[in-house]
């Protein structure tokens, strides 16, 4: 007994379509996408970011930065540390002085002198007597006044390597707090733009991806709309291409949608030329 099959065709264009929709998904689907073009980049530093890392790490600038005051400040230090501070003109007011003071002195010899002349003692023992206490006096006075004034030197010398040790010790401190703010500085802009660069990097990627899969894009559109003709329903197409997707999302969505297309237009059987059709 002779076996009847009645096969229901689609219209003849129907079948166009999807002739030709198979050749461009071939063709589509030969060559592999040129992923590259729309791989992820990462921006590289900016030189101001750069150059906040040399500053931060470079002896001297940020690490160490206190050293050379620190080292200054030892040299103020210590028993002879008031001695940068000496003023180099103490010798000749102390000279000055002592001359001076040896002048009246000496007139004060001529005064003992004077009175002895005047009461007939001149030359006698007396007279020598007063010159001795006299001189003995005046060389005590004298070496007090020298000595008071070289004390005078040191104490303004000392005060002064004082004074001149804390401000490097306050150099120490502020020195490297300004570099920071150099270094924070600099980092804050260089970071502003790097991520200038990767967003620019992002948008090129982006637009390459966009690219890359408009060939795609179509070919879903193009699939959906004869689904929708050989089935008669309105055909709904939600696009493969959503924001930033990777390129395996990407692949696996166009996998279905070209599933999900020839399911609707072969039905359960699948297409003329799969496996076991």
């Amino acid at each position: 007994m002779a076996v009847q099959q009645q096969q229901m065709l689609p219209p003849q264009y129907v079948e166009d379509l999807q002739t030709d929709y198979g050749k461009q998904l071939t063709a589509a689907t030969a060559a592999p996408l040129d992923t590259a073009k729309f791989a992820p980049q990462v921006a590289g530093q900016d030189k101001a970011q750069t150059d906040a890392y040399t500053m931060a790490t470079t002896d001297k600038q940020g690490i160490g930065a206190f050293s050379p005051y620190i080292t200054q400040a030892g040299a103020y230090s210590g028993p002879t540390g008031y001695q940068s501070f000496m003023s180099p003109y103490q010798q000749d007011v102390i000279d000055a002085t002592l001359s001076e003071y040896d002048t009246q002195a000496a007139a004060g010899l001529q005064g003992i002198a004077d009175m002895a002349t005047r009461s007939g003692n001149l030359g006698g023992g007396r007279e020598g007597v007063m010159r001795s206490q006299y001189q003995n006096k005046s060389d005590m006075n004298r070496a007090l006044l020298q000595s008071g004034l070289l004390q005078q030197g040191f104490t303004q010398a000392n005060q002064l390597a004082n004074q001149a040790f804390q401000q490097q010790q306050g150099l120490a401190g502020l020195v490297p707090q300004l570099y920071q703010g150099d270094i924070r500085t600099l980092g804050s802009a260089g970071a502003a733009q790097q991520a200038q660069e990767q967003a620019q990097l992002d948008a090129t990627r982006e637009e390459n991806r966009l690219a890359a899969y408009e060939p795609y894009e179509r070919l879903g559109y193009l699939g959906s709309g004869i689904a929708s003709i050989a089935s008669g329903a309105p055909g709904q197409y939600q696009s493969t291409v959503m924001p930033n997707p990777t390129p395996l999302q990407n692949a696996l969505g166009i996998a279905s949608v070209t599933g999900g297309v020839l399911g609707n237009l072969y039905g359960n059987q699948g297409a003329p030329w799969m496996p076991g059709n």
